[in-house]
């Protein structure tokens, strides 16, 4: 099916830019602002803000169902991010971070303009077309509206913004139930043992030298071709602290010589950052399920027989204030091997371990299932948008 395209300015109505307020008024009418807005074209409304308008503002700026709202203000990364109004309860203006599309409804479905728009601002288009100045860019409502947009008939846009819609839902249904997943195991460790941070059931403590064996990784000389090569994965810091709980899949690898200086780990180890270019990076923790080596940034905690891996991952994961508390002053953090041995750390019952570590293999088991779900949902949604909009749905 060809499809012709058309300026945004052929298909608005009106392209509204929305109104500044510095000031708050508990009074005053709702204001969409920058972070009501994210960056899958939803709404979030946990952070609200209510503005002074004067009843000439109230009737200029408000939104109605089906406007198409389009960050044009924010930082460069940001511009372009847009979402269709749903309508609400009460009155809602719109800040001028924002321009306001309001669309013919004979000839556009705002669905299917604002998932093209989404589609331009992960192409990166709406970078392109920004000034920019200190900490924020902006897109002019001409640049905007001169964008073209492939226009099918509009029961065509109604079904190809049905069909990415449903494909949307499937992918956000799978990613609520990791999320879920993830605050049930925290939820399950606090009520059995309690903030680590704090301990307040009193458990015995013990360093973590005494629970566990440290190792701190190595970087094998960059001048010996022969330490790399096809052999072990090389972990670094940004394989660690993911959603997944497990190291990533390293991006290079070490030849078995080459693993030997850099130093390995074995499945059931606690890799930790412990020298990062900020101290907001150190103690961030992720577990090993396979062999792997690592550099100098970090250090690999191999539990030892008073502590069960999942239960210390876990505990250092929820405790990383305290690795953080061993960290030097600088600007660069550091926490050497010998604070971090002196880390003292809650040690409960070997039984509720077990308990714990069983019900973590569980869960983690299945995040990673859905995690595969939920990566195949977000390729098949990119897939129907790219079909949708090169005339191919």
């Amino acid at each position: 099916m060809t499809v012709g395209t058309v300026r945004l300015s052929d298909i608005a109505i009106g392209a509204q830019s929305g109104f500044a307020s510095g000031e708050d008024n508990p009074d005053g009418v709702l204001q969409v602002r920058m972070n009501n807005v994210t960056t899958e074209g939803t709404w979030d409304w946990s952070k609200e803000r209510r503005v002074p308008a004067t009843p000439q503002q109230r009737e200029k700026y408000a939104l109605a169902p089906g406007d198409v709202l389009v960050n044009v203000t924010n930082s460069p990364s940001l511009v372009g991010k847009s979402a269709t109004f749903p309508g609400r309860a009460e009155p809602v203006v719109f800040s001028n971070h924002f321009v306001r599309l309001r669309l013919d409804p004979v000839r556009a479905e705002p669905d299917y303009v604002r998932r093209w728009l989404n589609m331009q601002w992960q192409r990166h288009i709406f970078e392109g077309l920004c000034t920019q100045w200190v900490n924020q860019a902006s897109v002019r409502k001409e640049d905007l509206l001169a964008l073209r947009v492939p226009l099918p008939p509009l029961p065509e846009q109604r079904r190809i913004a049905t069909i990415l819609d449903k494909a949307d839902a499937a992918r956000r249904k799978r990613q609520q139930t990791l999320d879920l997943a993830d605050q049930f195991l925290r939820a399950a460790f606090l009520d059995m043992f309690g903030d680590p941070v704090t301990n307040p059931k009193g458990w015995p403590v013990r360093s973590l030298g005494e629970v566990a064996a440290i190792t701190t990784g190595n970087t094998p000389p960059r001048d010996r071709p022969e330490y790399y090569g096809s052999g072990i994965e090389w972990i670094k810091s940004d394989n660690i602290n993911t959603p997944d709980h497990y190291v990533t899949p390293a991006s290079e690898r070490l030849s078995a010589e080459g693993g030997a200086v850099g130093r390995t780990a074995q499945p059931g180890a606690t890799l930790m950052t412990c020298i990062a270019g900020s101290r907001s990076c150190i103690g961030n923790v992720a577990m090993a399920d396979r062999d792997v080596a690592f550099n100098q940034q970090i250090n690999a905690l191999e539990p030892r027989s008073s502590v069960l891996p999942e239960f210390l991952y876990f505990e250092l994961l929820l405790a990383k204030r305290l690795i953080q508390a061993a960290s030097t002053d600088s600007m660069k953090g550091l926490v050497s091997k010998g604070r971090l041995a002196r880390v003292k750390v809650p040690v409960p019952p070997a039984a509720m371990q077990e308990l714990f570590s069983d019900l973590f293999r569980a869960v983690a088991g299945a995040r990673r299932r859905l995690g595969a779900d939920v990566e195949g949902c977000s390729a098949l949604l990119e897939s129907l948008v790219r079909q949708a909009f090169h005339g191919e749905a």
